[in-house]
């Protein structure tokens, strides 16, 4: 069998799905289902995130290429059911940016960033039914503290959010009095969920993304712990028989040469 030609074409892509799907194509590609490949398609999101996080073009264009592999191939997945074809989510998503940007493609105008969230809100809650929630529409699968972010980011697009950010300093402050005056293992759970709750909603309100600041985090926290481990291998020590003063100075250490 020939190589495919013209790599840089979708439809090159979506024609190697299709083959690699087919009678005489891949057994692996041939099994897989939706439900298979749920693991696949969150880990290439996060591979996604980490290229972003590291500020790598090349690797950025890679994995980008790796997980828009996953959503032609489940495309293809429901096209050999017969439910709908890489096509009709194309069609889709143009038809959605299209209806929600009534500012590029029709009359309306607005003046900033900020009211095109509010007019962005207003047209998918004509999209939504009476009955259902405007949070129902993020997915409950998310981690966490992206979703408590994502929750919080929503009802605030209808004004149900602190006027200020002392408020919320003073909240946070608030719950973890309640958390050292909570009795039970329950409660300061209870507790602390509502800490992390409110940190998510100030990050919110200072432009932060949790979930990339917490990962830049736990990369340097890795980065650093790994320098303090070459550094015993290099000097004979070991990490585990030592105070905690002396391996707090190692810590110093190796963040002070990481830093630069």
């Amino acid at each position: 069998m020939p190589e495919p030609q013209n790599l840089d074409n979708f439809q090159t892509l979506a024609d190697i799905i299709a083959l690699l799907r087919g009678p005489d194509g891949c057994p692996w590609d041939r099994k897989q289902t939706h439900q298979s490949l749920r693991k696949n398609l969150l880990e290439e999101a996060y591979e996604v995130l980490e290229a972003m996080d590291e500020n790598n073009p090349a690797k950025l264009a890679e994995e980008l290429g790796d997980l828009l592999l996953q959503i032609v191939l489940h495309s293809q997945i429901a096209a050999d059911n017969n439910k709908f074809t890489i096509a009709d989510v194309i069609k889709k998503i143009n038809q959605k940016l299209i209806y929600r940007h009534p500012h590029v493609f029709s009359d309306t105008e607005v003046n900033n960033a900020e009211e095109v969230t509010v007019n962005w809100e207003a047209l998918k809650k004509k999209e939504r039914q009476k009955e259902v929630s405007m949070l129902a529409g993020v997915p409950v699968n998310m981690p966490a503290l992206a979703y408590s972010q994502a929750i919080q980011g929503r009802v605030a697009r209808v004004g149900f959010d602190w006027q200020e950010d002392s408020g919320v300093l003073d909240k946070i402050t608030e719950e973890v009095s309640e958390f050292k005056s909570a009795e039970s293992a329950e409660k300061k759970e209870a507790e602390f969920g509502d800490i992390l709750f409110t940190l998510a909603n100030f990050a919110r309100r200072q432009g932060i993304d949790l979930e990339a600041a917490l990962r830049q985090t736990n990369r340097r926290f890795y980065e650093r712990f790994s320098k303090m481990e070459g550094y015993c291998r290099e000097r004979g020590l070991d990490l585990s028989s030592l105070d905690f003063n002396k391996q707090n100075d190692l810590w110093e250490e190796a963040k002070r040469e990481l830093e630069g």
